[in-house]
């Protein structure tokens, strides 16, 4: 996938297949058909999350695990998930190198804050914790 500001990624995500309710079996399978339709909606789901995005951003994104949530929500009519995470992001290319861009981004860099916790954004937790609700109800 390639961020607008030309970074290719290669992004490994992960999901679990999860127990129904009234289920006794410990194990619980998806056939080969819904492996192949809950990967297609994965691999649309990240590429259009992420391909919309500059890398700062996307970064963003990973941190409060909401490109999981979605991918959750989205499969839970194909085989519902659980634990859906992206696992690793590999940057697989630097862009041409543009001293302009680096300045904008790493410009007001100040070391105080080198190491500090990262907070997650309060507008992306709303918006996941939003759509929850409407699927729970």
């Amino acid at each position: 996938v390639k961020t607008t500001d030309q970074y290719p990624l290669r992004v490994f995500c992960i999901g679990f297949t999860k127990r129904r309710m009234d289920q006794t079996k410990r194990t619980c399978y998806a056939q080969s058909g819904q492996i192949r339709q809950i990967r297609k909606k994965m691999n649309d789901i990240i590429r259009r999350e992420i391909s919309s995005c500059d890398l700062k951003e996307s970064v963003l994104k990973f941190i409060p695990e909401v490109i999981g949530k979605e991918i959750e929500k989205v499969c839970a009519g194909i085989y519902p998930l659980q634990n859906v995470y992206i696992r690793k992001v590999k940057i697989l290319k630097r862009p041409k190198f543009d001293v302009t861009k680096l300045m904008e981004v790493h410009g007001d860099y100040s070391g105080e804050d080198a190491g500090a916790k990262v907070d997650r954004p309060k507008d992306l937790i709303e918006k996941v914790e939003k759509r929850d609700e409407v699927v729970g109800a």
